[in-house]
């Protein structure tokens, strides 16, 4: 019986969850390919034939996305699978469109096919849209659940830019962890709040013997998703942040669409920073494709090391990279302490970048003017420091969820901004957990 010739359109993520679950034991295809996108630097890999199993003694290779119709060609490609996320439902459908209009299917793959169950209760966090507040609301969750007695451990959403074998299954409980593991400022933006507050974090490749690994030391699991990526475990309790800074977007963009129809819970959050048009075009949208969720009020509580010396300075604001670049986020918790503060002046660091840094900005222009704390590897990482050290600022803003100064040389004066879940009302997250926690006793 001849395989079905099929190709993987991803970003070093859901497409290996994918391939992990559904087509690596099956003998009817035959994956042929991955496309890499989104993240600079990760295509020109191979999947490595120790995580590809036996219909694949020679791996996998992993190709630019921009050749998609080249390889469709030269390979026979019968069908593509699209798996990665955070994209508009226009921008799925080109795909979709270059796909059939190449002579292949085009296929999306449903959760249910993917979830991997645990033997533990698992709490998912996901979201609408990359930097929603999913991150603060990962960890509100983990620190609750360990306020009423629970051993967790957090798993995050796939981030394996490096080594694919060495980082199929990877356990971070201390700082030193990181630096051994070799984590990119991404990662560590993730991993290192975690941690700090005393959670244990995997993360990796193999999904499923990360989970079993993780079950021997949890007595909770908590899914921390990344971009608005659908879980990879199935959920005892599915929350679903949405953003109302940018209402609407929660019925517009894969798979986001599919987690706030999904979700047991909606956290609406940011809310002191939105306006009451957006909170409530939201809650319209959930009343209308998931009347039976329940929803949750929050702010983001932003904190600054010292907020009298923004006055009267001109800062430079440095923000989360994905937040910024495929997120589409135009301002952030930096920007919102630098209003709030009364900075006189917002720098703008488009002239000054260089590198891999000014490829950034090439490749999503609507970044304005503020600079993605951007760390895929060491050349980005030093790039991004020559472009903060160039620029004509009185302050740097570090709005990072990391110090950035930990891994980063910056020779301006800094101050970091935090930022962390706030509640408002009714439920509140332990009144939510405690009963979740009830029904799993």
């Amino acid at each position: 019986m001849s395989r079905t010739k099929t190709l993987i359109l991803g970003a070093a993520g859901r497409d290996f969850h994918n391939f992990n679950t559904v087509f690596r034991h099956d003998a009817e295809t035959d994956v042929v390919a991955f496309t890499a996108t989104q993240i600079p630097n990760i295509d020109d890999r191979r999947y490595p034939p120790e995580l590809a199993g036996e219909h694949y003694p020679d791996g996998i290779p992993i190709h630019a996305e921009d050749d998609l119709e080249r390889l469709i060609g030269e390979l026979e490609v019968e069908q593509v699978v699209f798996a990665y996320s955070d994209v508009s439902h226009e921008y799925v459908m080109h795909l979709a469109s270059r796909v059939v209009a190449a002579g292949a299917d085009f296929r999306l793959i449903g959760p249910e096919r993917t979830m991997i169950a645990s033997s533990k209760p698992v709490v998912s966090i996901c979201a609408v849209r990359t930097g929603a507040g999913k991150s603060p609301t990962s960890r509100c969750v983990a620190k609750t659940l360990i306020e009423l007695g629970k051993r967790v451990v957090a798993i995050r959403h796939p981030m394996p830019y490096g080594d694919l074998v060495k980082q199929a299954v990877q356990r971070f409980e201390t700082l030193d962890d990181l630096e051994a593991n070799k984590c990119t400022i991404e990662e560590m933006e993730e991993y290192e709040p975690h941690i700090a507050n005393g959670v244990i974090v995997y993360a990796g490749v193999d999904y499923e013997r990360i989970l079993r690994a993780a079950e021997r030391e949890a007595d909770v699991i908590v899914w921390d998703g990344g971009n608005n990526d659908l879980p990879f475990y199935r959920p005892d309790l599915e929350i679903v942040v949405a953003d109302p800074h940018r209402p609407g977007h929660e019925l517009l963009y894969f798979p986001g669409e599919a987690n706030f129809r999904r979700a047991d819970l909606i956290l609406i959050g940011k809310q002191g920073s939105a306006t009451p048009e957006g909170i409530e075009a939201v809650k319209r949208s959930a009343a209308s494709v998931n009347p039976g969720a329940r929803i949750m009020n929050a702010d983001m509580r932003i904190t600054c090391e010292d907020p009298a010396a923004i006055a009267g300075k001109r800062v430079l604001v440095v923000e989360d990279g994905p937040t910024l670049t495929h997120g589409e986020m135009t301002y952030g918790a930096g920007v919102i302490a630098a209003r709030q503060h009364g900075a006189a002046e917002i720098v703008d660091p488009r002239p000054y970048v260089v590198g891999e840094i000014a490829g950034t900005f090439e490749h999503y222009p609507g970044i304005g003017a503020l600079l993605p704390a951007m760390g895929y590897g060491r050349k980005q990482m030093d790039d991004l420091a020559s472009t903060i050290n160039s620029i004509d600022c009185d302050l740097v803003l570090i709005a990072t969820p990391i110090d950035l100064r930990r891994v980063v040389d910056i020779a301006r004066p800094s101050m970091r901004v935090g930022y962390e879940l706030a509640e408002i009302g009714e439920p509140t997250m332990r009144q939510v957990l405690s009963e979740f926690l009830e029904r799993h006793a």
